[in-house]
């Protein structure tokens, strides 16, 4: 379980990493009125990042019984 674990918290680490780099490239696209396309395709991909971040989340935290 724990190899699994460290995987899943690395690729954790590369999407979080992914999300604040695109908030970056969005803030500059959007203050310099670049190609609207690419920022809405970039936009589309942080919220998959976003979505794919909270999937590895969800999986690193355990079943909570109540």
């Amino acid at each position: 379980m724990l190899p699994e674990r460290d995987s899943l918290l690395r690729r954790l680490h590369e999407l979080r990493s992914e999300h604040r780099d695109l908030d970056t490239v969005i803030a500059r696209l959007e203050d310099s009125l670049h190609d609207q396309l690419q920022l809405q395709r970039l936009k589309k991909r942080k919220l998959k990042l976003k979505d794919e971040i909270s999937s590895l989340e969800s999986r690193l935290v355990p079943d909570i019984i109540a």
